[in-house]
């Protein structure tokens, strides 16, 4: 297995910066929430780092992310820390980014030559699990540890005002990752796929 590179952890920690910011970014409109989540821009950032940094440190820079929310810097929405965080209504998404980042990055890296129709397809995935895996652990976190009363439905429901946004900004993803990724293939800073 390949070693980080110097590069690598730059570029990571851009990313762990990005999502803070993209968490945070609509903190002062208290009006773009919905059911206590805010509107953010970490799904856009999540998947952008998988499809630019690829599997191995996509997936590193959302687990820094995570870790240093968790060690008590105010990096999640509304400027919340802690693990309570990650156990609450929204902990799932923060959980997913992970595990989108790396399945993102293995898809633009199973490709020689990615075109638009992976970086595309590979967003699309990246969403779709997103909701999945967020979606379904919000529900569970109601109705398991925090003992509120929510329907499946009603989780599905609460989701669907978020859903246009972060589709929206998933194609613009897909649209502007394969510009930004031959600048650096080119410029000979890529990541390797012999991860």
């Amino acid at each position: 297995m390949r070693k980080f590179r110097t590069l690598d952890l730059t570029l990571a920690a851009m990313f762990v910066a990005l999502m803070a910011i993209g968490a945070n970014i609509t903190s002062w409109a208290p009006f773009l929430q919905v059911a206590g989540i805010p509107l953010s821009m970490q799904p856009f950032f999540a998947i952008l780092a998988g499809l630019l940094l690829g599997s191995r440190v996509g997936a590193l820079s959302m687990t820094v992310y995570m870790l240093v929310g968790i060690a008590g810097a105010p990096v999640f929405a509304q400027f919340s820390a802690g693990i309570d965080t990650v156990l609450g209504m929204s902990g799932g998404f923060i959980l997913s980014y992970i595990v989108v980042a790396y399945v993102t990055g293995k898809i633009v890296e199973s490709k020689v030559i990615p075109t638009f129709s992976t970086f595309l397809i590979s967003s699309l995935v990246g969403i779709a699990l997103i909701y999945v895996i967020g979606t379904n652990y919000m529900y569970a976190a109601a109705n398991v540890w925090l003992e509120a009363d929510m329907e499946y439905a009603t989780a599905w429901k609460i989701m669907m005002w978020f859903m246009v946004k972060d589709l929206a900004f998933t194609i613009l993803g897909a649209v502007i990752a394969p510009r930004i990724y031959r600048a650096i293939t080119s410029s000979g800073t890529a990541y390797s796929r012999t991860a």
